[in-house]
């Protein structure tokens, strides 16, 4: 029998590969502007490296393989409702959005507008912004698809909904199921409200899918000039995020010190490289080893 040192992959991917690649076809969508012309799916890869760093921060916090194992198939498909994502025009809303420091996910919408009703806060956007918008030169009008690339952030729950009823289908062909818990995790960061009633481990599992999340898009540098115009990522500005998201109560601490404590063993420092698309130096590379021992 031959024996090889190599240790366990920190950063798992539980579903089979065949499945993975069938999970990530649902992100193309057909272009409503172009027949016969499909929009290849923009966050396959940022899926695929969030879904690995989330099953390695649930393991380590001791959630059952079984169950992780059908969380990361969650976790491939968090962003199916921004399938059809327009990569200039989205970029250009709401970059737009960011310079002028308006909301750009529901629960600030409804803090700064609490009189817009519950799930209209695209419509709200529209009718408020709308024109500005137009006069900026942002967009050329408010058609349809201008409307679809801002409900993929201000009303990403009734999108991602459309979105399973239409691949609910193909999913059930795959013997993939997809039980509400499923869905309450992946609307956790724009509608944690949702999940006020649910088990803890689906509140952790949420918790963990934004941690993952965040931390691969802080360190994504296509996803940083298409949607912010960032011009480069640092690991330091990552951290300082998710902080701040604990300190505002949508991760708690044993979630952030998972993904401290699994990036200071280099479990995501390949996944890390892949989202920069280039090696990491060695002074970031000291900095995650700093980690765990405090001092980064």
């Amino acid at each position: 029998m031959r024996h090889t040192n190599r240790r366990p992959d920190a950063a798992p991917l539980l579903v089979s590969r065949p499945l993975t690649q069938a999970l990530l076809q649902f992100y193309d969508y057909p272009d409503p502007r172009r027949r016969g012309r499909i929009i290849r799916g923009y966050d396959r890869a940022h899926a695929l490296r969030t879904a690995r760093m989330c099953a390695g921060v649930a393991l380590r916090l001791g959630h059952d393989v079984n169950r992780v194992r059908n969380y990361q198939i969650a976790c491939l498909l968090h962003d199916i409702g921004r399938a059809g994502l327009d990569r200039r025009l989205f970029g250009r809303i709401w970059s737009w959005a960011r310079q002028h420091g308006i909301p750009t996910r529901p629960r600030e919408w409804r803090s700064l507008h609490p009189k817009t009703r519950y799930g209209q806060e695209t419509e709200a956007f529209l009718a408020r912004y709308g024109d500005d918008m137009q006069r900026a030169g942002v967009v050329k009008q408010l058609d349809g698809w201008v409307r679809e690339q801002v409900e993929m952030r201000l009303g990403y729950a009734r999108r991602l909904g459309r979105q399973l009823r239409t691949i609910r289908p193909r999913l059930t062909q795959l013997g993939v199921r997809w039980p509400s818990w499923m869905s309450l995790v992946v609307l956790y960061y724009y509608y944690p409200e949702k999940l006020a009633k649910a088990p803890g481990w689906v509140r952790q599992l949420g918790e963990v899918l934004v941690a993952c999340e965040q931390f691969e898009a802080y360190n994504n540098r296509r996803r940083g000039q298409d949607y912010y115009t960032r011009s480069r990522e640092t690991l330091e500005e990552a951290f300082t995020f998710l902080e701040k998201l604990q300190a505002e109560g949508i991760l708690s601490v044993p979630v952030v010190h998972a993904v401290r404590e699994l990036a200071s063993e280099g479990a995501f420092d390949r996944l890390l490289a892949q989202a920069r698309g280039t090696a990491l130096s060695p002074r970031e590379r000291r900095y995650l080893r700093g980690l765990k021992m405090g001092v980064a």
